[in-house]
């Protein structure tokens, strides 16, 4: 999975997305801090390949996007907008492949700007980026070369506070970083960072009305920040292998950065520091149980603005989730299975 797959809807309730077989699935909570839902089927019965990004625009709409098979050795990249987790979600509609057609190229990624349009960046066959947009009165533009060499997995796309969107892509030994200059517009190779960054490691996070971070690790197994125009900053070693998640939050009346992480030694790593502040400093503390070695982690913030951190095994389903408690610092409720 790539982006967010843990999210809080319009109405305040969260919901989470998982791959199961050729499907993919949904569960929310029936009420705030309360039960969860069954797994439910999103987009209908189509077949899928086991691969989904996620991502939510502003009016708390979650964007999805796949592959699914179509002829013998060829796919195509299909999306699907969900409005409320309680909902059913709109049928998965077929939007093409970025080479017209052939098998997988990528993982997608998907971004979502301030009007609500869903972007859709994937590796083509080329080895570089295309992007798939949709149109401010609907339906979809063409698919776009963005150009990039040797693009490897994942991609991290991100909405800044602007509203506009952003997208990081490592290469052999540097970060590419792409950013829409007007709203409505293709995003423009900025900037390309000289830098070893572990693919499937890229993680973006908007941190201020101007930049967003991008997390990665690098080949000393450090996780290191990184906001375009300036360096990047080793922040602390990486608990473990992956991408970290991340959420910015209030802790102590203080603007702060989470990540989380699963560590090497099965369970989740929480750091925090303050927003952009990477010199200050920051520690891994462990949590919860030991989890399978697929287990994904995620962070958001409930209806209260009380960050929430769930854990789910794909091979599984099993679904762990905590809360924040009511009193200072970063104090968790006892981890339970929903």
């Amino acid at each position: 999975m790539n982006g967010d797959w843990l999210i809080r809807g319009r109405d305040g309730r969260l919901s989470v997305y998982l791959r199961s077989g050729e499907a993919v699935l949904c569960r929310a909570e029936r009420g705030s801090g309360g039960p969860w839902s069954v797994p439910r089927k999103v987009g209908g019965d189509q077949r899928l390949h086991p691969v989904l990004a996620v991502g939510q625009g502003a009016d708390g709409y979650a964007h999805l996007v796949s592959w699914r098979p179509t002829v013998a050795g060829e796919s195509g990249v299909v999306h699907s907008t969900h409005f409320r987790p309680h909902l059913a979600a709109l049928d998965w509609a077929p939007v093409g492949h970025p080479d017209k057609k052939g098998d997988r190229t990528g993982t997608p990624a998907v971004a979502v700007d301030a009007q609500g349009r869903a972007h859709v960046f994937v590796r083509n066959g080329g080895g570089s980026v295309s992007l798939l947009a949709q149109k401010e009165k609907g339906g979809w533009g063409p698919w776009r070369d963005l150009k990039g060499r040797d693009v490897q997995e994942e991609l991290a796309a991100v909405t800044g506070e602007s509203g506009r969107v952003e997208l990081y892509a490592a290469v052999p030994g540097a970060v590419l970083h792409w950013r829409q200059e007007e709203p409505g517009t293709e995003p423009v190779l900025q900037e390309a960072l000289e830098a070893p960054a572990r693919p499937g490691t890229l993680h973006a996070l908007a941190t201020s009305p101007d930049s967003t971070t991008l997390f990665y690790t690098d080949d000393s197994g450090d996780i290191c920040a990184w906001r375009p125009g300036g360096k990047p900053v080793a922040l602390l070693p990486a608990a473990g292998d992956g991408p970290v998640a991340a959420v910015r939050c209030e802790l102590d009346g203080h603007d702060c950065t989470l990540l989380a992480q699963r560590s090497s030694s099965g369970r989740v790593a929480f750091a925090a520091y303050p927003t952009q502040d990477e010199t200050a400093g920051a520690w891994w503390t462990e949590s919860g149980p030991q989890l399978p070695a697929d287990a994904v982690v995620a962070l958001a913030l409930d209806e209260n603005d009380r960050v929430v951190a769930a854990t789910l095994s794909p091979s599984s389903g099993r679904l762990l989730v905590t809360r924040r408690k009511d009193e200072p610092g970063l104090a968790l409720e006892a981890w339970r299975e929903v």
